[in-house]
């Protein structure tokens, strides 16, 4: 269905249906690490990108069909959801025909303003991001739009936890040698004691993010962090939550299935199946590790096949 993906393996959230606010890489953010690749508008214009009205068409259809309904709904995708102006009304109709907990990933940019936070109150958990404290170490992470000051952003996740009343994971995702030295753990720890979320979830770079020179921390350094961040603080790896195999399995088999038959660019192979770009994107990656697809440039453009060696 258009604008919905999955139910995919989340490692935040198990079995998490997707729903995809935003045009692909429209973000208030260009994050050196994100797997998306480079944000291609950016920009903090709040729009209708796309029909508030059709989006809950789909999910009612898609919880009509379901027989296994998804742990999560959750308002993601290919960029910030939070500037779709119809986030608001989106929450609040999906929890007028659902009890399903929606969720709400953002990077947090917009939560300065008034209007976005009261937008969210309905929503079960809002997961946001803070990578840095400092201004020049948020330009380097984040590569925000010119307009956002990191000192607002905190702000808002502050003002955020007075008012909302569910839950909050605050996610921070390190480079190594870009945001991990003594000095911005201190100042993330002094800004995650006064916004006070209910999580504190720590990650780091786990695929190839768009810039060659992002490396992921090790675990014994993320472990430091965590111990200086306290008990809320939990390490997200990418081992998938109980129940979720499942899922990924299925999905791959599709793509795989559909590569055997012809090769494919990733725009085909997500029309096809009805997969998020995003959500299509790890899956290449498993696969590809797996040693079962390439990539090849034909035409000045990518396709993914399969090796020679899996297709007996």
């Amino acid at each position: 269905m258009k604008f919905i993906f999955g139910p995919v393996a989340s490692r935040r959230l198990k079995r998490s249906l997707g729903i995809d606010l935003i045009p692909y890489k429209t973000c208030s953010f260009d994050c050196i690490y994100c797997e998306l690749g480079r944000t291609t508008n950016l920009t903090m214009d709040r729009e209708e990108y796309v029909p508030h009205k059709e989006i809950i068409t789909n999910v009612k259809k898609y919880l009509k069909a379901a027989t296994n309904p998804p742990d999560y709904i959750t308002l993601g995708g290919s960029g910030e959801p939070t500037l779709h102006s119809k986030i608001g009304a989106i929450i609040s109709e999906i929890k007028k025909i659902t009890s399903i907990p929606v969720a709400v990933l953002t990077n947090g940019s917009t939560l300065y303003q008034d209007e976005v936070k009261e937008e969210l109150l309905n929503a079960d958990v809002i997961l946001p991001s803070l990578d840095a404290v400092r201004a020049v170490t948020f330009k380097q992470v984040n590569h925000p739009h010119p307009s956002l000051d990191i000192k607002k952003i905190i702000q808002g996740l502050k003002e955020l936890r007075e008012s909302f009343q569910g839950q909050i994971w605050l996610e921070i995702l390190f480079c190594l040698g870009v945001n991990d030295d003594k000095e911005e753990i201190k100042l993330l720890q002094k800004a995650v004691r006064e916004i006070d979320p209910d999580k504190i979830q720590l990650n780091t770079v786990d695929r190839p993010p768009p810039q060659g020179f992002v490396c992921p921390l090790k675990k014994e350094s993320l472990e430091n962090i965590k111990k200086k961040l306290g008990d809320k603080a939990e390490i997200i790896s990418r081992a998938s939550a109980e129940g979720t195999e499942e899922v990924v399995a299925n999905a791959k088999k599709r793509v795989f299935d559909l590569l055997r038959r012809r090769p494919c660019p990733l725009d085909d192979i997500s029309r096809a199946l009805g997969i998020n770009r995003n959500e299509l994107a790890k899956l290449i990656d498993i696969l590809s590790k797996e040693g079962k697809i390439h990539c090849q440039l034909f035409n000045n453009q990518y396709y993914y096949q399969v090796n020679e060696s899996e297709k007996k």
